[in-house]
């Protein structure tokens, strides 16, 4: 075997929380697996993994760490068709980046590709499996459905010997692709179908990124997962609910092999996030043809464009611990996930202007010669972390959004004859506008109160405060304003999901921002005042080229 039996015992974890682990709690309790937990998270390394995967990371390595236990990190790696070494690189990272860390070396699948075939070995010495020769349309329709039972293969009794000749050459290569399978004998007739003789090998002749071209013929998922997770000494088998219809079959094999451990497979509810897709075949069809930029695209549900659109890892813990462990499958409504952002980076990032949709504004009785370095805050609430420089100049840029030329009470920014405050600075009036050949502001003549710096003006109320950043000194910089991929909450029930995407997911623009934005590392994060927060691109964003993308507005602007 591949693994050897650990001898070291857990400790009990006291937290209340849910059913697995009221069981856990119960199998230490009548001192079952020697009192030991260990978990396992086990992708398939054939795509990026998603908000999905992460409520199974946070629970795996989760429980992991609670218990004191180890949890091993395995690549299912039995389909050499659709899996690649950049997508386990991007698992490892993905991982990593949660927080989380594995026991001992990464575990594979293929690295018990000789237990494997033993173990197949020993179920048709004990008559238990055999060699069809049925094509594989003869083997679905033969298998019936749930109306009807399924009928016996004409090779089903064929002789144990024959078999276990077969099945030696089938490993030697002496067969086509296709040509005859391993299936397991359990009943034709079972209600779960499932159990109607399942199909253990099959001959692939594809190059595996691990073992090469040593084998022709490779395992099915549902019998090499349950003795991965014996080999491994796992004592808890965590998976989703899709997969409770697997566990009969998961006990069946550990049942009738001389399994080196016993785990236990329980199964609890996945992640459904309303306007997304976790289909990895739904995900791998929008990069392959290219609505979006590659896994990593900052819209897409993976944990690598989460991490490029800004999230953190804790905000994405805080989610998965915010929709809890459950058996029934529910929808989550994308607020939860976005307001665990939100109320992640409110306390974390510092503050940071930028004018997405600049105006210029000249200040005609700031003397053109004259500059000054004021103050502002990083935080608002956390003076430890500290303060910032901010160049104040005659010719500033304000947001369009923020000027009208006549509005009501309502309106707390600035209008024509009004005042406002700029943060961290002075109160300027609004005397005229310059419009261009459209009748568009082009450019705000305004006049500063020189008093008015840190305190209130006598006698006069100031309508609102409003950003701002020096024409002179502001950084340009290209901001991805990014918004939901599909603009209904269920595209995967749809026929083409691709209709359901929201043409409006990505807008590009040119903002202008602080300076002190260029010195920002790759992945910094911050709070642009009053429009969001952003993050400085994880690849592309440097001192000569700021690239920032908007990981979520400052408050859910779908439903108001």
């Amino acid at each position: 075997m591949s693994e050897t039996k650990p001898t070291e015992k857990t400790t009990e974890n006291s937290t209340p929380t849910n059913f697995i682990r009221n069981k856990i709690n119960q199998d230490l309790a009548e001192g079952k697996n020697d009192g030991r937990v260990h978990t396992r998270f086990p992708p398939e390394p054939n795509g990026y993994l998603h908000v999905g995967h992460a409520k199974s990371i946070c629970l795996n390595f989760g429980i992991a760490e609670d218990y004191q236990a180890p949890c091993n990190l395995r690549f299912d790696d039995t389909n050499p068709a659709k899996e690649s070494e950049e997508f386990a690189r991007s698992i490892q990272e993905d991982v990593s980046w949660l927080g989380f860390e594995w026991e001992g070396e990464i575990r594979h699948a293929s690295d018990y590709f000789d237990d494997l075939y033993n173990f197949a070995e020993e179920l048709i010495n004990k008559g238990l499996a055999y060699v069809d020769e049925q094509p594989a349309e003869d083997i679905a329709k033969n298998r019936g459905n749930f109306q009807t039972p399924g009928k016996n293969s004409p090779y089903r009794d064929r002789p144990t010997e024959e078999s276990l000749e077969l099945f030696r050459n089938m490993k030697a290569g002496k067969y086509a692709d296709g040509q005859m399978v391993l299936r397991a004998k359990i009943d034709m007739a079972h209600p779960n179908m499932l159990m109607r003789d399942p199909v253990l090998y099959r001959i692939r002749r594809l190059h595996h990124i691990r073992t090469g071209d040593k084998w022709c013929i490779y395992p099915m998922y549902d019998f090499t997962h349950c003795i991965s997770d014996s080999i491994e000494y796992i004592t808890h088998s965590l998976c989703t609910l899709e997969f409770e219809v697997n566990r009969p079959l998961y006990d069946w094999v550990l049942d009738n092999i001389s399994a080196p451990s016993r785990p236990q497979q329980i199964e609890f509810s996945r992640l459904n996030l309303a306007y997304t897709i976790t289909s990895k075949r739904k995900l791998t069809q929008l990069v392959d043809d290219g609505k979006v930029d590659g896994w990593d695209d900052p819209r897409m549900p993976t944990i690598a464009g989460m991490r490029r659109r800004g999230y953190t890892p804790q905000s994405i813990r805080n989610f998965c611990a915010a929709v809890g462990i459950s058996k029934v499958n529910s929808v989550t409504d994308m607020t939860l996930l976005e307001d665990a952002v939100r109320n992640d980076l409110n306390d974390t990032v510092e503050r940071r202007m930028a004018v997405l949709d600049p105006i210029k504004v000249i200040i005609t009785n700031y003397p053109e010669d004259k500059e000054e370095m004021l103050e502002g805050m990083n935080h608002p609430k956390i003076e430890e972390m500290g303060t910032r420089e901010l160049p104040f100049t005659r010719e500033l840029y304000i947001d369009r959004a923020d000027y009208r030329e006549s509005a009501n009470k309502k309106y707390k920014r600035l209008v024509k004859g009004g005042e406002v405050r700029l943060r961290n600075a002075y109160v300027i009036r609004a005397d005229e506008a310059v419009l261009d050949q459209n009748g568009e502001v082009k450019e705000l003549h305004c006049t500063y109160d020189p008093e008015t710096l840190g305190k209130n003006p006598e006698g006069r109320k100031v309508r609102g405060v409003i950003h701002w950043v020096s024409a002179k000194y502001a950084k340009e910089a290209t901001v991805r304003l990014y918004d939901r991929l599909f603009n209904v909450p269920n595209p995967g029930a749809m026929d083409d999901f691709n209709e359901a995407l929201n043409p409006d997911s990505l807008t590009v623009i040119k903002a202008m921002v602080e300076p002190s934005v260029a010195e920002a590392e790759p992945e910094t994060r911050f709070q642009f005042e009053r429009e969001g927060y952003f993050t400085t691109d994880r690849y592309e964003h440097n001192a000569d080229s700021l690239i920032l993308n908007r990981t979520v507005t400052l408050r859910d602007s779908w439903n108001g």
